[in-house]
């Protein structure tokens, strides 16, 4: 079979899966480990282009870059299995712990074990950003492109506008000088529109069925309606999982309660079983967008073991599948753009502010790590950040032992 010589490359997806922790700013610095360092299946200016892409599209942002890894590989069917082999260890996850989540809620205990992982992701960025410096800054705008961008990200952290803004901002900005790249001929090519066809299709449909099925209270109402809630989260949603997260919180637990005497068989999640989630998902390897299995399991619940793996399975499906056709769709048009000068010019720029995005996060995520109390967490903490910079640095130390030796010290000490 043709695909078998991918084998290598989907297995290194699949471990990566299992041990990407920390969120998108660090599971692209994993990312740059595997994918670039480890195996060369892109290089540094690949990966930060395809970042700096994804950024500008609704849904998950990693999952998106890692898609067009696999798409870069071996095409569409290599991209849609690289896609279902990331989300499926963390998608399984979260639907089995709505299953037990009574006996996890009000427990810190769960959590206790990936205390060094907030670190261990900052020794991740902080070797992002070092492998990307060069390919980022190339002249002093660039330079100062690359400051701004982190100190904005370190401010607005978390708003979902602030990294769209920036990337185009910045891209705007290198456009300024037209002298270094010029103009040159190229061809349009032939765009393929049968998956933005097929995203708008299905965004209509879902739509139509879930308020027909409401308004007529069909008796398997939920799973069409829950289709339709996580579909429309993943079209529209810019800003990633922590964007997503109270989203669902407001679309699950706080409208029900809202319209539950017009509607009653609304689709609603108790508050407490949702906030566990969100505190639990930030624990769980693999993309902050599985919550929606989590969340799917539990919208069903009601209806049965079955019922509920079904939700789990909806929710991943609703929240994944249109930012992956979106990506397929735009993706290439954008490969068509980058032949003229505009956009070419705009890619330094984009360059550089992905890079200030990955320093501002990383300093973000810092400021909440206890590093310079005396105490032996601080110690442990500052030991953990500078050894796992050090490794993926100066070392071929895989991520995954990296990832196993921080939660082993989390679960000893």
């Amino acid at each position: 079979m043709l695909y078998l010589r991918h084998l290598e490359f989907l297995k290194l997806v699949f471990i990566h899966g299992l041990t990407a922790f920390g969120g998108p700013q660090a599971h692209l610095a994993m990312m740059m480990k595997t994918f670039v360092k480890q195996r060369p299946y892109v290089t540094e200016q690949e990966l930060m282009e395809y970042t700096a892409f994804c950024q500008l599209l609704p849904g998950a942002s990693s999952t998106q870059t890692l898609t067009l890894i696999g798409f870069k590989r071996g095409g569409p069917v290599l991209a849609i299995l690289t896609l279902l082999v990331w989300i499926l260890p963390a998608c399984t996850i979260m639907c089995a712990l709505s299953f037990f989540v009574e006996y996890i809620e009000g427990s810190s205990r769960h959590t206790d074990i990936f205390k060094f992982i907030v670190p261990m992701a900052a020794g991740f960025l902080i070797f992002a950003c070092i492998s990307s410096l060069p390919y980022s800054v190339k002249n002093l705008i660039t330079g100062v492109i690359a400051v701004i961008t982190a100190i904005a990200t370190f401010l607005f952290f978390g708003k979902p506008y602030i990294v769209p803004i920036l990337i185009i901002a910045s891209g705007i900005v290198t456009n300024l000088s037209r002298k270094r790249i010029p103009q040159t001929d190229t061809k349009p090519g032939k765009i393929r529109w049968w998956n933005i066809w097929l995203f708008a299709i299905i965004f209509i449909i879902a739509g139509v069925l879930s308020e027909t099925a409401r308004k007529n209270d069909w008796t398997y109402r939920k799973p069409i309606n829950l289709f339709e809630h996580t579909y429309r989260m993943g079209s529209l949603v810019f800003g990633g999982g922590n964007v997503l997260m109270p989203i669902m919180y407001e679309q699950f637990s706080v409208r029900p309660e809202a319209v539950k005497n017009k509607n009653p068989n609304v689709i609603q999640i108790g508050k407490k079983e949702m906030l566990t989630g969100i505190g639990i998902v930030r624990a769980v390897p693999g993309p902050v967008f599985s919550i929606a299995s989590y969340s799917g399991g539990l919208a069903l619940k009601d209806m049965g073991p079955s019922m509920q793996i079904l939700g789990g399975v909806i929710g991943m499906i609703g929240i994944f599948l249109p930012s992956a056709l979106l990506v397929l769709f735009f993706f290439p048009i954008w490969n068509m753009l980058k032949k003229y000068a505009v956009i070419y010019r705009s890619l330094e720029g984009i360059n550089a502010a992905v890079l200030g995005i990955m320093i501002g996060s990383t300093f973000y995520i810092l400021k909440d790590v206890i590093l310079f109390d005396g105490s032996t967490l601080g110690f442990w903490n500052i030991a953990i950040i500078l050894g796992s910079a050090f490794a993926l640095i100066f070392t071929r130390i895989p991520p995954p032992i990296l990832v196993a030796v921080s939660i082993a010290l989390g679960y000893f000490l």
